[in-house]
């Protein structure tokens, strides 16, 4: 396998649009390029490419500390199974050097917020059992018939614009939201803003969400969400109810004294803005690819029960989390290739969800993929995704009542994805339907 500083050409070139292997730093600047990442194809040819020739791949771009992109599904199960050689603290996102440098005279520390995919043990394990409880499938399905209500309404919502809208801007961009909004306990008053915040913190890199000076601009908008936790916090302590602000606001650490603010912010946004962006791109692209594939859409609706699977196909397709990284605590070994202690390593999940080793033809959207749920769109191990359970469930309950009021879809326009490497989805679909 490739590893070195030089990759061979393939043997059928890549798409016009990506650079040849061979050179090295035009292709390791493509891995990191907001751009690869808004262009499906892009992105899966850099990636199809690395599976079979580099799966652990030295990324040298320019003005980003080097790394390991690690693109099978078997090595990035690996790496995110063993917490103690493999840890999510210093490095967890993509950022330059000069946004890092940004944040430590912004903060003095390495991050802008500390939540749980950035903690490892003891601290991930103590603060995970906190919503842990909460998250469950079994407290989710008290949720239900709540998360009906706004589905209907949602869908209620695009019935009125009549024949045509953009299912991503205009539905599934708030449908989550106001899901998110209902485990939290916030007013529908603060939507807006919310809207705002996660679009701000997930899209920073694309042109139509970013602030002026993107890293100063994201810094603004954690200070903006800080003061509306705040706000949130004091209010449970003095009038607790049964939402996850509630647990939030009232939880202690280890010794009993209550959780910092910044502890408190963070777990806020991870569960107001992890859990919106990426239940909306999958449900846009699950929509896409029923349209784009009306044999999959017949047999959905002649079979009902496919849905739960469907689901997972759909997140498997879109794996709106892009990647994560992790830093190795002491030398050890990943694919083959020798990991020094301190060396970064980027898990490349959607490049996992289309791994021929796991996967029977993994660019076919199939309904009914028996293995489906192998899929490392929500992680793995003990970073395993919290909200799984409620993300699957307002995609259920949402595609029910699109699949129950509407008995066509079709493309009305081309669509679009949101340009960030880090979390990221369809940004337009504009789709034409009939009215039940």
């Amino acid at each position: 396998m490739a590893t070195a500083a030089v990759l061979p050409e393939p043997a059928i070139g890549l798409t016009p649009h990506v650079p040849s292997p061979a050179d090295k730093p035009a292709f390791d600047a493509a891995i990191v390029d907001a751009d690869s990442y808004a262009h499906e194809e892009r992105y899966h040819a850099i990636f199809k490419y690395l599976r079979e020739e580099a799966p652990v791949y030295w990324c040298e771009p320019e003005g980003y500390r080097p790394f390991w992109t690690v693109a099978r599904h078997a090595d990035i199960r690996r790496v995110e199974l063993d917490n103690e050689t493999f840890l999510n603290d210093p490095r967890l996102t993509l950022a330059t050097i000069a946004d890092e440098e940004r944040i430590m005279a912004l903060t003095g520390g390495n991050k802008l917020t500390r939540n749980l995919v950035s903690m490892d043990n003891p601290d991930h394990k103590h603060f995970r059992a906190m919503t842990q409880g909460y998250f469950s499938p079994k407290y989710m399905k008290q949720l239900e018939a709540d998360i009906r209500v706004l589905a209907k309404e949602s869908v209620e919502h695009m019935a009125s614009l009549g024949s045509q809208c953009d299912f991503a801007a205009e539905v599934a961009i708030w449908f989550p939201l106001r899901v998110i909004m209902l485990t939290l306990g916030a007013p529908r008053e603060d939507e807006q803003f919310l809207m705002k915040i996660t679009q701000e913190v997930f899209g920073a890199q694309d042109f139509d969400h970013m602030r002026p000076e993107e890293m100063g601009g994201l810094f603004a908008t954690i200070a903006e969400f800080n003061a509306w936790c705040d706000r949130i916090t004091a209010d449970r302590k003095a009038n607790p109810r049964e939402d996850v602000s509630t647990i939030i606001a009232n939880a202690t650490l280890t010794d009993g004294s209550p959780m910092g603010n910044m502890e408190a912010m963070s777990y806020y946004l991870i569960i107001a803005a992890a859990g919106h962006d990426t239940t909306s791109s999958s449900s846009s692209a699950g929509l896409l690819e029923l349209i784009r594939n009306p044999g999959e859409m017949r047999k959905l609706r002649n079979d009902p029960a496919l849905l739960p699977n469907a689901i997972e196909e759909m997140i498997r397709w879109a794996s709106p989390v892009k990647h994560f990284f992790r830093t190795a605590a002491k030398d050890a070994e990943v694919g083959g290739v020798p990991i020094k202690a301190g060396d970064n390593l980027v898990m490349a999940y959607p490049s996992a969800n289309r791994d021929t080793a796991v996967f029977d033809d993994p660019f076919a959207f199939r309904i009914d993929r028996a293995n489906v749920r192998q899929h490392l769109a929500f992680g793995y191990g003990p970073h395993l995704c919290l909200g799984q359970h409620l993300a699957k469930l307002e995609m259920r309950i949402l595609f029910e009542e699109l699949l129950a009021r509407f008995d066509h879809f079709e493309l009305a326009g081309d669509p679009s994805w949101t340009r960030a490497s880090f979390v990221s989805g369809m940004k337009h679909l504009p789709i034409r339907y009939q009215v039940k």
